[in-house]
């Protein structure tokens, strides 16, 4: 894989509650050196990206009920509408976990059919992309294969492996594994996307999820990822 062939797979982040315009502005002006699939950044930065990324193939992505994905399914559509008029072209959405673990399917799949038909609706002919949070580390395998079902039956583009926030009991975070890519993969087949994302640092970590299955990568370190490879 080339520098960039890997470039146009990557979300390069910058997700931190921390950052300030100053480095926000660093970071977009960093990525314009290379052609990533997207910048990903906090939704009170989209219309600063929007206005960076003018004319370039980069997208602008955000994040949509981040990092718990426990709002209403309204507050969902609200936050969506207000990116999507700042200039967000790629929406990633946390799932409502409760339902998750309730194996509450069917209501999970009528909140997430109302939630992307209302994006893609609001976006009238905007071209937009919309990604389903997952948070695989917290999920059974069984449950991983109905969620990204319910997300694939309501018309979502990627289902994604975790917001990179996530801390199991034992206090580790945890991310992207190549299991999870795969039973993902395999749960959607071809047509669908799928996100890698979380804890992903290192060439070798992404080419790893990219033969798992992965077609996008997040991560806050995609330059270094990258530059991991040879021209």
């Amino acid at each position: 894989m080339t520098r960039n062939e890997m470039a146009g797979m990557i979300d390069q982040t910058n997700l931190s509650p921390c950052s300030t315009k100053e480095k926000i502005e660093s970071f977009l002006n960093e990525a314009l050196k290379y052609n990533f699939a997207s910048v990903c950044i906090n939704p009170v930065w989209v219309p600063l990206a929007s206005s960076v990324m003018k004319g370039r193939e980069t997208k602008v992505c955000t994040v949509i009920d981040f990092p718990l994905g426990a709002g209403s399914t309204d507050s969902k559509k609200m936050q969506a509408r207000d990116v999507i008029s700042k200039g967000a072209d790629e929406l990633d959405y946390v799932v409502d976990l409760s339902l998750v673990k309730a194996h509450g399917w069917q209501e999970l799949s009528s909140s997430l059919c109302d939630i992307s038909q209302d994006a893609k609706n609001f976006a009238q002919e905007k071209s937009l992309l919309l990604k389903l949070i997952i948070e695989t580390c917290f999920l059974e395998d069984d449950e991983i294969k109905e969620t990204c079902l319910c997300a694939k039956d309501a018309g979502f583009d990627f289902v994604k492996t975790s917001t990179g926030f996530a801390i199991l009991k034992n206090g580790s975070a945890n991310g992207a594994t190549v299991h999870a890519v795969s039973l993902m993969r395999k749960t959607v087949g071809d047509k669908m996307g799928v996100k890698a994302s979380g804890g992903i640092h290192t060439t070798e970590e992404a080419l790893a999820l990219v033969d798992a299955g992965a077609n996008r990568i997040g991560a806050s370190s995609g330059i270094a990822i990258v530059e991991g490879l040879s021209e």
